[in-house]
Order: structure tokens, then sequence, then C-alpha cells
């Protein structure tokens, strides 16, 4: 890992080095401020007496207003037209504002409406990190770049999950997301002071120079990446709301012994994703084709994922979480890949706008599987159905990146779409 992260800094500048690292820390108090609320899941479902369908519907709240304000354009809108860096800025401390009110919260609707904002606030982050990626880091940088957001967005759940676990056990859930929220406001600080400045990321656009969504809309490759991270979405939004309870409720562990072994699971799709982002970039560098790189990457991690189904089945307790590390082992393969292949796709001019349509449609499943887990375990009193659900749709998700987006280059807006004609 050291020498992977001595060559990757004589490749990047300092100055791209210092957006990338504010980057990830955004992307990593963004994924521990979305998953919180799942590790505190038992205790506030006790105190606000929620069955398990009004757990589902609170766990997925935040998606509600972060998809619809991707999927409608407002986020790309933003990101588009205004300063990028403001617009992120802004959303940063709006969805910071929402998690420290939260910790006020004591009444189920108030809770809802607070995820809500919080939505709205992170809807704006991944389209402004493609914007911002596109604009200052080439192709072969990208893969290596994108997969140290995405360790950031994954070892937020991680972190979140074991040091959220064990501070909750000993001062209450209240305390934890007062203390994240009104904490995380410190980002903003450097932000302002390093955040990248010029017109390719931070003024606005004329107004012929971006692709409108119809143009976007017209290209297969921006149906195929939505519906694929929508069905990719789907396994790691499992994941983030319904692992912790699964753990405690099913498997019986007390809230530490989850907090550790969640925390293992998230961090090992961090670490395969930092490692294989880096890979990627090396074969790419080297002469390998995006499409045959990125594609393989993608394929493998996504198929492979599928292992989290006998998670579920096998009783021996080391044989599971084994089992279970290895299925977000294979999830980071894919994980490094999305966004790298999104940004090559759409352009610099179009990354905004196509990462917010693709990551609102996507988003939706982060709606679907909270809500679907819950109903599911309410209505059969287990999680097997539940696992399967979650292997049968990451699937899906490896037949969309392998066979339904073509080859993995730059699309040419403006002229007949393949296969669209």
């Amino acid at each position: 890992m050291t020498t992977l992260l001595e060559t990757s800094r004589a490749a990047l500048s300092a100055k791209e080095w210092r957006v990338l690292s504010l980057l990830v820390i955004s992307g990593f108090l963004n994924y521990v401020d979305r998953a919180n609320l799942s590790v505190g899941a038992t205790n506030i479902q006790a105190e606000l007496h929620l069955g398990d369908y009004h757990l589902g519907m609170l766990l997925s709240a935040f998606f509600w207003t972060y998809a619809t304000f991707q999927l409608f354009g407002i986020a790309g809108w933003l990101v588009d037209r205004f300063n990028v860096c403001l617009v992120l800025a802004t959303g940063f401390f709006l969805w910071s504002g929402a998690t420290a009110v939260t910790g006020a919260a004591h009444v189920f609707w108030v809770m809802f409406a607070l995820r809500l904002v919080l939505g709205m606030g992170e809807s704006v982050a991944y389209p402004s990190y493609s914007r911002i990626l596109a604009n200052n880091f080439p192709e072969h940088h990208r893969g290596f770049a994108n997969a140290l957001i995405d360790a950031g967005t994954k070892g937020g759940p991680a972190l979140g999950t074991l040091l959220g676990g064990l501070l909750m056990a000993r001062f209450g859930w209240r305390a934890f997301f007062l203390a994240l929220g009104f904490g995380s406001l410190l980002w903003l600080v450097p932000w302002f002071w390093w955040m990248p400045r010029g017109r390719g990321v931070a003024a606005r656009e004329h107004h012929g120079e971006v692709p409108s969504v119809a143009a976007i809309l017209q290209h297969r490759e921006a149906w195929f990446t939505a519906l694929g991270l929508f069905c990719s979405n789907y396994f790691w939004y499992f994941l983030i709301t319904w692992l912790p309870p699964y753990l405690e409720k099913e498997r019986h562990f007390p809230k530490d012994k989850m907090a550790v072994t969640g925390s293992s699971a998230f961090l090992a799709i961090s670490i395969s994703a930092v490692i294989s982002g880096w890979v990627s970039d090396r074969l790419i560098a080297r002469g390998g084709t995006p499409t045959r790189v990125r594609r393989m990457f993608a394929g493998t991690g996504l198929v492979l994922s599928t292992i989290i189904l006998p998670v579920c089945v096998v009783e021996s307790e080391r044989a599971a979480m084994g089992l279970l590390i290895l299925a977000c082992l294979s999830y980071g393969l894919y994980s490094s890949q999305v966004f790298a292949i999104t940004q090559t796709l759409a352009g610099p001019r179009a990354a905004g706008k196509w990462t917010g349509l693709q990551n609102g449609f996507a988003n939706l499943a982060g709606v679907v599987a909270p809500w679907l887990t819950g109903w599911v375990v309410q209505q059969t009193g287990q999680f097997y159905w539940a696992f399967v659900v979650a292997a049968a749709i990451v699937l899906a998700s490896a037949a969309m990146f392998v066979f339904g987006i073509g080859r993995i280059e730059q699309v040419q807006f403006g002229r007949p779409a393949h296969g669209l004609q």
C-alpha cells in the first residue's frame, strides 16, 4: 500500500493531492452521515417505538430527496451553472447541519424530515466530484482518484460503524449525531482555502457548451450505466442499512461486536477499491484500453459479490464472516471503476450532468433496498430472502456493465447514438 501511494504521489501534483484529499474526506463524512442511522437503528427503534416497516421507511428517507434532486437534474443543473466548489460547500453545510439537528429530534416525522434535508445536501456531492475530476485529472489517473474517493465513502461506514457502535453503547446515539454533525463543519475551512479555481471547475459554462439532458439520454451508455449502478447500489445500500441490524437481530451480536464486524466488511471494500483503482490505472497507462480494463474489473467484482448469499445460510460464525469479507473485497473491484467509466463516457462538459442523472436514478435503490428488506424481514421473520434478492440484483448489474455498455470512450454529442438511430 505504501509503494502504491508513493507512486501515485509522484504522478499527481501537490495541488491535485490537496484537492483530492479534501474530496476523499468529504466523501468519507458524506457516508458516515448517511450510514449512522443504521448503526443506531435498534436504539432509535426502541426509543421511538418503531416497527421494522417504519424503521425501513426512516432508513430510506434520505434517498427520496437524494435521488430526486439528481434524477430531475437539480443537482446537475446547480453544478453546471454555478461555481461547483461553492455548490459542494453549500451541500456539505446542509448535510452536516441536518445530521447534528437529528441528534435533538424526538418525533418520528421530525427525524424523517431531517433525513430528507440530508439527502438534499448530499445530492450535489457526486456530480461535483465528477466535474472536478473530469476537468483536472487525465484518464490514466481517474481510476485511482475515483478509487480514493470511493475508499472514503466505504471507509465512512467502516469507521462510522466501529466508532458509532462503540460510542453509542457508552454515550447514546444522540451525542454521536450532535458531535459528528457539528464537528464535520471544520472541513469547510481548508476547502475554502484550497478549492480549485478557474473557469473549468469554478465558473459558469457557456449555455451551448453543456449537452442537454435529451442529448445525454440519446446514448445507450447513459441508460446502462444508470441501470447498472442502480443494481449495484441496491447491494451496497442493503449492506449499509441492514447489515448492522442483521448482525444484531439474527446473529445476536452485541453492539460492540457488531461494530467491529460491520466496520471490517466496509473497510474491505475500501482497501480493495484503492488497490484495484491503482492497478487499473497502471494497466491503462501501459497500453490497456479503458474498455477492456474497466469492464474486466467491474464485471469480475460484481459477479463475485454474489458470495454474499451463503452468509445468511452458513451456521459457522467464522465461515459466514469470512464469506462476508470476501464478498466485500469483490465489490471493491467494481466500485473503483464505476465513476471513472462515467467520466470517460461523458467527457468534461457533461460529467456533472451525466453523473447527476445516473446517480439520481441509481439511488432510487436507496429507497427500495431498505424498504423492501424491512418488508421481507417483517413478512418472513428472517433475512434469507433479503440476501437472495441482493445477490440476484448485483448479478444483474454485472450483465449491465459487461454486455450493456459498448466501448468505454467519450460519446459524441450531437450525432446519432449507436443503437438508438
